[in-house]
């Protein structure tokens, strides 16, 4: 799981997790959601995090609208203003996309390794994600 900024800085890279294990489940085991994490920002999420507002307090929630399940022959379409929010929704998203796709220049994370040490993979991935956020430029804060 990884949480950039608008900038496309990383800022928070989670450790990999054996086997096929969901995005929702490696945020509730990364932050629990007994805490207050979200409480004060703005949250942008892809389709895999429902239920999110369910468990957890954000200032404010952007999750695309899904297609609900219907009995056969009847209409599951999204609204063209559903379809719009969605279009503008993903153009915020695709920030943690590129940063993703900025720490796979390093080609480390791109090919493939036998190396079956996770805590060294995930040594290697932060590794990369520095190198991502060092490379970009400098805000005046």
């Amino acid at each position: 799981m990884t949480i950039a900024a608008p900038d496309k800085r990383i800022l928070y890279l989670s450790g990999m997790h054996s086997g096929s294990t969901h995005d929702y489940l490696v945020l509730q085991l990364c932050f629990p959601p007994q805490q207050d994490w979200f409480e004060e920002l703005k949250v942008r999420l892809d389709l895999g995090f429902q239920g999110f507002a369910d468990k957890y307090k954000c200032m404010e929630l952007f999750i695309p609208f899904k297609k609900k399940r219907v009995a056969k022959g009847e209409n599951n379409e999204l609204t063209a203003e559903q379809q719009q929010i969605n279009k503008e929704q993903a153009g915020e998203r695709i920030v943690v996309e590129h940063s993703i796709g900025g720490m796979k220049r390093y080609r480390i994370l791109c090919n493939r390794l036998r190396i079956k040490a996770t805590d060294f993979m995930n040594t290697i991935c932060g590794v990369c994600a520095g190198l991502w956020n060092f490379t970009l430029p400098k805000i005046n804060t």
